[in-house]
């Protein structure tokens, strides 16, 4: 793959977006920038603080876990995603659209899991075309029951 077809190094273009805005670099800043970068789904503050608790050579304070993700959330360049049970995750929004995805949740066990599908792009730009709206962004969210929590409750139902 080429230079010019690669994605952005979305940890580069944050870092820019956020010395951009003013704020100095930090480690607290970079661990969490680090951490989003290298993730496919979203984390919720909790999940970011745990694995850089695994992960870090030093633990980073929940209060600057939560100060980051807000500093990246003003400046768009993470999504938060409502997942329902008063969970928040948030992910990085790639400038391009490179990983965009929508998310499964079951609503027993918390698991979210992404998708992508050409055919609901497809169609969300049909109904913004329709009603002559110019969509800026979306997320999609459907709640269910995973593979596991639907097997287990079809167990339950029956025996």
């Amino acid at each position: 793959m080429s230079d010019e077809l690669a994605p952005p190094d979305w940890a580069a273009h944050a870092a820019e977006r956020l010395a951009g805005a003013g704020y100095r670099r930090g480690g607290a800043r970079k661990a969490v920038i680090d951490l989003l970068a290298a993730q496919a789904c979203a984390l919720s503050a909790f999940e970011i603080e745990e694995a850089l608790k695994r992960t870090g050579e030093r633990p980073v304070a929940r209060a600057s876990v939560y100060r980051v993700i807000d500093e990246l959330e003003q400046l768009k360049l993470i999504a938060r995603i409502d997942v329902g049970h008063g969970i928040s995750r948030y992910e990085a929004v790639h400038p391009d659209g490179h990983h965009h995805h929508h998310h499964l949740v079951c609503d027993d066990c918390e698991k979210v899991i992404p998708f992508a599908d050409d055919e609901l792009e497809r169609t969300i730009h049909r109904v913004a075309d329709r009603v002559a709206f110019d969509v800026a962004e979306h997320e999609i969210v459907l709640h269910g029951s995973c593979g596991d929590c639907g097997r287990r409750r079809r167990r339950q139902l029956i025996g």
